[in-house]
């Protein structure tokens, strides 16, 4: 075709799309610059989800001026999930362009809401744009959709995305119009596919001037370019960056599986967190709770789905929440027969604090998914309940302000970080794997440890999470929240939740507390805790040492009631009282005969009546309770001896006048020796005590978790003094023998 023709043949089609106006002609040459007001931003959306609150706020950040259109209106675009449709999108924005079809100077900005942000303002824009040399400019893709037939027919590009996405485009108003009025179909039509075939129509193409973004100078769309985009801080800010083509990109969108890697992003930018500010948006649209007569009412959603460690005292902390008990309902699933006489006991004591308390017990046998179901019912029905809480045992909540917390930061859903003692692990993921499974985002280590303080857009949170009751009985009102394929129950619920374009936030900006871990958990045992402190290290010791431990090391609490023997707290009345029940349940006391098979040579020359540590399978425990918190006293009172902390005999003596009263003088098969009274004279027993013949020095009053510390061989003869009545109980190790 000659020139000739084919410029009468461009000019008879623009026409046909648009009374021709001199001014709009492909060749008009464009002002130098544009004033920002002259920049609309429009977007669709027939409600309000917190992804368009996002957008919204990055939008707001940067001073733009957007149009939202759909509101109010039913969509009828198809699936959102299913990128086929959004034809809605396209006919209302033809139905808003007549509007602005003569307003030559007028710059739009079209961009979906609920999977973008801003990366950066208005006059960024413009600039790029009218560096485009172009009326239009859609946003480019690396990756074909719909129609995979239409690949030959896009014009070749040497460098950069090759293909049209219409989830970005900017253009002057009355060529953007132009494109529009040629939509005639139905709402849920592929709107993609119709800017598509306008865009690979040569003469389409030409008349109104349309390019792509082909270097995401101002649209990035992160499906196929996960690994072109990286999160990059300079100036103080957070920017978006696509390291293929060295751009910024102004508008980055989540389309297709990205949305988790949007919502990291979304943590970032344009202003959310900064390295040299921290968190910026953490006080927006928070709550004060104190300057409120009455508090929102919490219905509290307990989950025991298996044998817990430290259950009694997790059960406590609810009740030591500094929250007011009149607001507060409690659901309780309790999966274990183990646990229930601890559900009773609970019981009994939160029935005089809490009015509403539904338990639903072992006897149910209904699965863990069902009873989550359960538990947000108990909230979703109740229309004056205002915010769901669920927790579940294996978390330790050592901070009693955590409700009010979470409360006040007014989120949807919100978690509270809580992590294992000394590990990485934690009750939220950063990022997901291809297949849905954990993968660990770039910030994860940092939020854990607390070098990144904020609140998270996350795509998994568990264990502990805060949801508002408005929000169960609208973008979350159908019932089965738990339960998705072969998912387990928490992951089914994140992925219904990102699904419903409901974030979830997880707040490290305070300390909250821990998990336990529960995988190891014995209960083959009478008090299974005792066996804890490898796994729960931080919670045996809050349990089971003596609250003034410490005191040895800062207050020199220490005492000396005999030459070289010293005294000092180390457990607390739990461990003995559940150590002496340990015993007692064995029950196998060797009853002080001289041939004991337990013993290298089978022979004991003082023999006491007792239970090996390692008789009831706790002589790794002990052992490591010696190294733990015996060696650093050992340091301090027997200044420069650096002990092994191994000791091959650790027992529990129990003295009685029925059947040993006291033990005859001699000397310990030990460097030194540790003896612990497990119970309290004048209270349990009458008389007992030790006396140091060499010294002539007795001690006749031992003090119930107190230890003695003394030399074994050599200078510190002992016996053991007469029991007058009860019975008394002591622990006993032979240290470095």
């Amino acid at each position: 075709m000659g020139s000739c023709a084919r410029k009468r043949q461009l000019l008879l089609l623009a026409l046909v799309l648009q009374p021709w106006n001199p001014c709009l002609g492909a060749d008009a040459e464009k002002p130098s610059s544009n004033p920002t007001d002259k920049l609309l931003v429009i977007t669709v959306a027939t409600k309000e989800s917190d992804g368009f609150h996002r957008f919204m706020q990055s939008a707001k950040y940067f001073n733009y001026t957007v149009k939202v259109l759909g509101r109010g209106e039913e969509w009828k675009g198809g699936d959102r999930f299913n990128s086929i449709g959004g034809g809605q999108k396209v006919r209302l924005m033809k139905e808003v362009m007549e509007h602005y079809a003569n307003q030559e100077d007028l710059v739009v900005l079209f961009t979906e809401c609920f999977s973008v942000i801003f990366a950066g303002g208005p006059e960024e824009v413009l600039k790029k744009f009218q560096k485009s040399n172009h009326k239009v400019v859609f946003a480019a893709d690396g990756i074909l959709w719909p129609d995979k037939r239409l690949a030959d027919k896009y014009p070749i590009v040497h460098i950069g995305k090759r293909y049209l996405n219409s989830g970005g485009f900017i253009g002057y108003a009355p060529y953007i119009n132009r494109i529009v009025q040629q939509w005639n179909l139905q709402d849920n039509d592929d709107d993609q596919l119709f800017y598509t075939k306008v865009y690979i129509d040569p003469l389409k193409r030409e008349a109104i001037n349309i390019t792509l973004d082909h270097k995401c100078k101002i649209f990035q769309t992160l499906n196929g370019a996960v690994d072109e985009v990286v999160l990059k801080f300079e100036n103080g800010k957070a920017r978006a960056k696509n390291v293929f083509y060295e751009t910024l990109p102004v508008a980055i969108n989540g389309n297709g599986p990205t949305k988790i890697l949007l919502n990291y992003f979304g943590n970032y930018v344009p202003n959310a967190w900064t390295q040299d500010n921290g968190c910026t948006l953490c006080e927006l649209d928070t709550t004060d709770l104190s300057a409120v007569d009455v508090h929102p009412n919490v219905t509290i959603g307990v989950f025991i789905e298996q044998p817990t460690p430290f259950l009694p005292r997790f059960l406590d902390i609810l009740l030591t929440l500094d929250y007011p008990k009149e607001a507060l309902k409690l659901f309780v699933h309790n999966r274990e027969v183990y646990h229930e006489k601890n559900i009773k006991a609970f019981f009994d004591k939160a029935k005089h604090e809490i009015s509403t308390i539904k338990i639903v017990g072992p006897e149910e046998n209904i699965s863990q998914a069902e009873a989550r179901n359960m538990g947000m019912d108990f909230c979703r029905q109740d229309e004056n309940c205002d915010y769901y809480f669920s927790v579940d045992a294996d978390v330790v909540l050592t901070n009693p302000k955590t409700l009010k917390i979470l409360i006040e930061q007014n989120r949807n859903i919100i978690a509270p970080l809580v992590t294992r003692h000394g590990k990485l692990w934690s009750n939220f993921w950063g990022s997901l794997s291809p297949d849905g499974y954990y993968a660990r985002s770039e910030d994860y280590v940092d939020i854990v440890q607390g070098n990144r303080v904020g609140i998270w857009n996350v795509p998994y949170m568990a264990n502990v999470y805060l949801i508002k009751g408005k929000t169960l009985r609208s973008e979350m009102n159908e019932r089965n929240y738990f339960v998705r394929d072969k998912l387990d129950p928490d992951m089914a619920l994140c992925r219904n939740a990102r699904e419903m374009d409901v974030f979830m936030y997880i707040s490290n900006r305070h300390e909250f507390g821990r998990l336990l871990s529960t995988a190891n958990y014995n209960t083959s045992h009478y008090n299974n805790d005792l066996w804890q402190i490898f796994e729960n290290p931080v919670d045996w010791k809050e349990k089971y040492i003596n609250r003034d431990y410490s005191k040895i090391f800062t207050e020199n609490i220490v005492e000396q009631p005999c030459p070289d023997v010293f005294w000092f707290p180390i457990f607390s009345e739990k461990a003995c009282d559940e150590l002496v029940e340990e015993m007692e349940h064995y029950g196998q006391w060797s009853g002080g005969k001289h041939h004991d098979s337990r013993i290298s040579g089978g022979y004991e020359n003082v023999p006491t009546d007792d239970i090996h540590m390692k008789q009831i399978d706790l002589e790794n425990v002990w052992l490591h309770f010696i190294r733990e918190f015996i060696a650093p006293v050992t340091l301090k009172v027997f200044a420069g001896y650096y002990t092994k902390g191994f000791a091959l005999l650790n027992f529990v003596v129990k003295y009685s006048p029925e059947r040993q009263r006291s033990l005859r003088p001699h000397h310990d098969a030990s460097t030194f020796t540790i003896n612990i009274a497990l119970n309290n004279v004048g209270e349990d027993f009458q008389g007992g005590g030790c006396k140091f013949l060499r010294y002539n020095c007795s001690i006749e009053s031992p003090r119930k978790g107190w230890s003695f510390m003394h030399p074994g061989r050599l200078t510190h003869l002992h016996e053991g003094l007469p029991v007058k009545n009860g019975t008394r109980y002591i622990a006993v190790s032979f240290i470095d023998p």
